[in-house]
């Protein structure tokens, strides 16, 4: 580790000036906690709160760094091999959001997974680009979607030339990583950018054993969740960008515009000292959640009815690699949901799960585990499988996703349209002003600006039938869906 990566110069500014002796008469009110309730003063200890002091000269500008914040940044982008890295603290969606209007223009086409986060879709709503919908392989055992491959990617750029861009998800939630070289290829042959939700992929780095990062991989923008996997606080992020084909300058102002104008130091040092954490020990403490996670999967897959899946499962279409510190256990083999399973091991058990989904429990060994909580872990999933058993395993009926619906307008254009909530059953031809997802396989049927049809209807019956997870209408049960208020059949004016 060079010498200069040992250092936390963000942090080291904020403790400096709270050691300075300056009398404040300036913001925030709690005046370096002299006014602070004592609630707030063991939620944030003493020293912290005098640190928690923003916009003072010798603590740099967010909006234009050029001392300390800036050392902080360049050292995260040199530990992550990165050109540059902006610290985010309005979590991944400002990461995400910052990156789509850094590179597109309204009308602009750039190309989208379907399973993409929803903040993918504010982003279009912001800069108001034309998403152009790419299916992922869905894996059927799993119920989950995995990747984009290589195949749907080549056919998507060939069909779509204009595009000025891919989104891709690497890793998955559920820790599957896609052939991201292979991809970058084809789009930069393209002249496209490769922009990634790097969300669940900030530890990659760090251990030979995890899939490659994604900016490793070729992508010209990365977005990670440093909050997700490593030591820094809830709702900070980084965007990490290589200069070949983006335009740093032009980040640097999309982050300001959409950054708060007073920014949270404490949230902000928080990404300085993960990333020190990380150039300490990053190896060591990833190496040791990689070990720990196998010894579980060994032990779950010993367990009758439960199945973790390893890298052995891979090689399926969008599935090249496996972070293996997701445990994504099947409790279907119990005659068990995954909402069941959840509500079981959290009551019973007193564990918390990452996320549950139709078939599956997902879990999250991370650079903070040890022995002990792995241990505890294995030990209670095979208890539960034990005592917790249905007669038969779940059975849920086979439905292929339907066919992605005609876009009719973009995600700003139906944002922005007046709506109206009608019956379900009678919305055929009318332009959705709402998503519909499904879990699993996650994967929206529908989203804002696409026609609703009929293969989209008996599919969301079918799926409401047997009681899936529903997320993004206002009436989650499905009696009515919100519309643009159009008039069926509608086509957009040229």
């Amino acid at each position: 580790m060079k010498d200069h990566q040992r250092r936390a110069p963000l942090s080291e500014a904020m403790k400096a000036y709270a050691g300075s002796g300056a009398l404040a008469f300036h913001t925030p009110g709690h005046k370096q906690g002299l006014g602070a309730h004592p609630l707030l003063k063991r939620l944030i200890t003493p020293e912290g709160l005098r640190e928690e002091v923003s916009l003072m000269t010798e603590l740099d500008d967010l909006g234009h760094p050029s001392m300390c914040i800036k050392e902080a940044q360049d050292l995260a982008a040199e530990l992550y091999g990165a050109d540059a890295a902006y610290f985010m603290i309005n979590g991944t969606t400002g990461a995400l959001h910052t990156m789509l209007l850094s590179v597109l223009q309204p009308s602009d086409t750039v190309l989208v997974p379907r399973n993409a986060h929803r903040s993918i879709m504010g982003g279009l709503i912001l800069c108001g680009a034309r998403p152009v919908y790419l299916q992922p392989a869905v894996d059927a055992r799993l119920g989950i979607a995995q990747g984009l491959t290589t195949e749907s990617v080549a056919a998507a750029v060939a069909a779509h030339p204009e595009a000025k861009a891919l989104v891709a998800v690497y890793p998955t939630y559920y820790g599957v990583a896609a052939d991201l070289p292979a991809i970058a290829a084809i789009v930069h042959a393209h002249g496209m950018l490769l922009l990634v939700d790097e969300a669940h992929g900030p530890h990659l780095p760090f251990s030979e054993a995890l899939p490659a990062e994604a900016i490793a991989c070729g992508a010209d923008m990365a977005a990670l969740s440093t909050h997700k996997l490593l030591g820094s606080l809830t709702q900070t992020s980084m965007l990490l960008v290589q200069s070949a084909r983006v335009e740093q300058e032009r980040v640097r102002q999309t982050a300001a515009l959409l950054a708060s104008t007073s920014p949270n130091y404490l949230l902000l040092a928080s990404l300085d000292i993960a990333r020190l954490q990380m150039a300490e020990e990053g190896q060591k403490r990833l190496d040791r959640a990689v070990r720990l996670a196998g010894a579980v999967r060994q032990s779950v897959n010993a367990a009758d009815g439960l199945w973790c899946f390893g890298t052995e499962y891979m090689g399926q279409p969008g599935a090249a690699a496996l972070d293996v510190t997701k445990l994504t256990v099947q409790v279907s083999g119990l005659g068990l949901t995954g909402a069941e399973a959840e509500h079981i091991l959290r009551c019973q058990y007193h564990l918390q799960c990452e996320l549950a989904d139709a078939y599956n429990v997902l879990f999250i060994i991370s650079m903070a585990d040890t022995m002990r909580e792995a241990s505890i872990l294995a030990g209670a999933l095979g208890c539960f499988a034990q005592n917790y058993r249905r007669p038969q395993p779940l059975a849920l009926p086979e439905a292929a996703l339907p066919e992605i619906p005609p876009v009719c307008l973009t995600p700003r254009e139906a944002f922005f349209a007046a709506s109206e909530a009608i019956p379900f059953t009678e919305a055929i031809g009318h332009v959705a002003a709402e998503e519909i997802t499904f879990y699993p396989p996650g994967i929206p049927v529908l989203n804002p600006g696409e026609q609703i049809t009929a293969e989209v209807v008996r599919y969301v019956r079918a799926m409401a039938a047997v009681g899936l997870k529903v997320t993004g209408p206002q009436d989650t049960a499905l009696a009515t869906i919100r519309v643009i208020r159009m008039g069926k059949s509608w086509q957009k004016e040229s």
